[in-house]
This record gives C-alpha cells, sequence and structure tokens, in this order.
C-alpha cells in the first residue's frame, strides 16, 4: 500500500519510507545555499531540527521557516536546518529578503535524496510534503511528524518541546 498526503484534499503519493521515532536517521545528499555537499554527517552530531517545507515561497512554509529562525536564534545549542526541493539560489535569496539567518538551508533539487530517504518526496509534483524529524546526538529520530495535509502547519510546540528535551 502505498503512502499518501494530501493537498487541499487531493490525494499525493510519497516516495520511500514512513521513518519512526528510534529509527536510525537516513543518510542523505543534498547541498547548501552555498553549492556545498550536505550529508547527515556533515550536520553535525547534536541536536538537530529538520523542518521539511514543499517551498519557501508558498504562505505556510514561510511562517514555518520563519518560525524556526526565531526559535534557533534561542536555542543556540540545536542546529536547526529547511530542507525543501527550491533552488539553492532561491533559498539564499529568501533567506536574504527575510533576515534568516539562523536556519540552515539544504536544498534537495539535484538528487531529492532527502525526501526519497525520509519519506517526503511528492514524485509526480517533485516537492518535499511537510514533515518535521528532530535527531539526536546518536544519529536516532527522537521526533517525527508527516503532516497529513501540505497546506497545515505542523506542530511547533511538540517538536520544540523535544528538541529542548534532547539539548538539555
Amino acid at each position: 500500500m502505498s503512502r499518501t498526503t494530501t493537498f487541499k484534499g487531493m490525494p499525493l503519493a510519497l516516495a520511500g519510507p514512513e521513518l519512526k521515532v528510534g529509527d536510525a536517521a537516513p543518510d542523505f545528499q543534498a547541498v547548501d545555499k552555498g553549492l556545498q555537499p550536505i550529508t547527515l554527517a556533515s550536520t553535525g552530531n547534536g541536536v538537530r531540527v529538520f523542518s521539511v517545507v514543499p517551498s519557501l515561497d508558498t504562505p505556510v512554509c514561510d511562517m514555518q521557516t520563519k518560525r524556526f529562525n526565531d526559535e534557533a536564534a534561542k536555542l543556540p545549542g540545536i542546529n536547526f536546518y529547511t530542507i525543501s526541493v527550491d533552488l539553492p539560489f532561491a533559498q539564499n535569496r529568501w533567506c536574504t529578503s527575510f533576515g534568516v539567518d539562523h536556519v540552515k538551508m539544504i536544498s534537495d533539487h539535484k538528487f531529492a535524496s532527502f525526501g526519497a530517504n525520509y519519506g517526503t518526496l511528492i514524485e509526480d509534483w517533485r516537492v518535499e510534503s511537510r514533515a518535521i524529524f528532530v535527531v539526536d546526538g546518536q544519529n536516532k529520530l527522537q521526533y517525527v511528524e508527516y503532516v497529513p495535509e501540505v497546506a497545515q502547519h505542523p506542530d511547533y510546540d511538540a517538536a520544540l518541546a523535544k528538541a529542548k528535551e534532547l539539548a538539555g
């Protein structure tokens, strides 16, 4: 049985596995907004929040990324990443336009590796479905949220509470 998400009620197939708390965080191959390679290992070994969005240029994605940017400024011991298939140039433009400087951008445009490995890739549209993953220092998933409706917000408070708990 294939996994799906919805966009305004329309079902969309998701590629990749459905990850669960306790699973090992999968590796991935992507680039940052400066076109440098990014993998799970290159994100470090501390607490990390991976905020997955379809496109920064949409209202919910914009708000989600700004919210985590504000939280990242208050939580220096936690690394926050936003993952989308937006081109790195678009991510950089968006960050510059809105003063977003605490969340690190990851572009999954070239390989779609993050989406395929984390189960967030909507292949038919080549975008990511909205999701949040909190990873601990041993690369284990400690919080997993696949938002069932792409146009809805994730549970920010639950993800942040888990990240703060892990960071001690």
